[in-house]
């Protein structure tokens, strides 16, 4: 059975799709762009929108009581791949500090254009264990 996940803690889909669908083993989020949820702001360096992203992921996955430690891939999409080691950086930093034994699968790609041009976005897989 397919459930829709949907949080105050994140920011709302900004087109047709939902924040995140659990499929009772596994929760699979829409990429998450770095809006902040409660003032509806966008960091301007590159490390704050890693950040953000990051923590609406986080809150996306803690609606569907999971952690952050049960999250197995990420996709993260990047405007600059310039911007690679600062992602990195904090991206490790974020998952260190919420406890993964182990960094989860990861790809990184660089594109042309992001919603309301941001530098990043990221999705994740959660498995339920």
């Amino acid at each position: 059975m397919t459930k829709i996940i949907h949080t105050n803690n994140a920011p709302a889909a900004i087109g047709p799709y939902v924040q995140a669908v659990d499929l009772g083993n596994l929760v699979i989020t829409s990429g998450q762009i770095p809006v902040n949820p409660t003032t509806g702001e966008i960091p301007s360096d590159i490390k704050a929108q890693t950040r953000q992203s990051l923590e609406n992921v986080k809150a996306i996955v803690e609606k569907a009581e999971l952690r952050v430690a049960d999250i197995v891939k990420t996709t993260v999409f990047v405007k600059e791949l310039n911007d690679f080691s600062v992602v990195n950086a904090e991206y490790e930093r974020f998952f260190a500090e919420n406890n993964h034994s182990a960094f989860p699968a990861r790809s990184c790609v660089e594109v042309a254009r992001l919603p309301k041009d941001v530098g990043i976005e990221i999705e994740a897989i959660a498995v339920r264990k």
